[in-house]
C-alpha cells in the first residue's frame, strides 16, 4: 500500500488490489465500490493500527464431527495443521493472514486467520484446538478481539 501525506489534514492511500481512499484523522473513506472489507487508518509509522471488535467466538478441532468432509488436516489456506497450532477461522471480510489477539486464547499472543467456515458470518470467529475436548472446554464466548488492520 502506498501512502502519500498531503499538506492538508488528511492522507491519501492507494492499494491497487483494493481501493483508493482518503484518511481524515483516523477515519478512512474508500472510493471504489468493488472494495469488500473494512479500511482502517495507519499509525504514523505506516503500520496498521489495532482495533477491537466484540465477537462471538466458538472453537473447533480437525475431527470429522467439527469439520465434516474437510477434516483432512489442511486449512482453507492450504496450511497443514500440526500439534500445538493456534489460528482462527473467520468471515471473508478478514483476509487470510489477518492478525488477531483473542482474549483467553493462545496466551494472549497473536494468531492469524488461516481458515474459513460455513457458519462463520459477521462478528464471529472459530478458534482452533488440536483436540475435541479442548474445543468443547472453550464453548461459546462473547469477548473482545483485537484486530490489526
Amino acid at each position: 500500500m502506498e501512502r502519500v501525506q498531503s499538506k492538508n489534514l488528511c492522507s491519501f492511500f492507494v492499494n491497487p488490489k483494493a481501493c483508493i481512499g482518503v484518511i481524515f484523522g483516523t477515519v478512512a473513506f474508500c472510493f471504489l465500490s468493488s472494495f469488500a472489507g473494512p479500511v482502517f487508518a495507519e499509525d504514523a509509522g505506516g503500520e496498521p493500527r489495532w482495533h477491537t471488535v466484540h465477537m462471538r467466538v466458538t472453537a473447533y478441532c480437525p475431527c470429522a464431527k467439527c469439520c465434516g468432509e474437510w477434516s483432512d488436516g489442511v486449512t482453507a489456506t492450504g496450511h497443514k495443521i500440526f500439534q500445538g497450532d493456534r489460528f482462527a477461522a473467520a468471515d471473508r471480510r478478514y483476509a487470510f493472514g489477518t492478525e488477531m489477539v483473542i482474549t483467553g486464547y493462545n496466551n494472549g499472543e497473536i494468531v492469524k486467520v488461516l481458515d474459513r467456515g460455513g457458519a462463520i458470518k459477521g462478528d464471529r470467529l472459530d478458534v482452533f484446538f488440536n483436540t475435541h475436548e479442548e474445543a468443547l472446554q472453550w464453548g461459546v464466548q462473547y469477548i473482545d478481539v483485537k484486530i490489526r488492520g
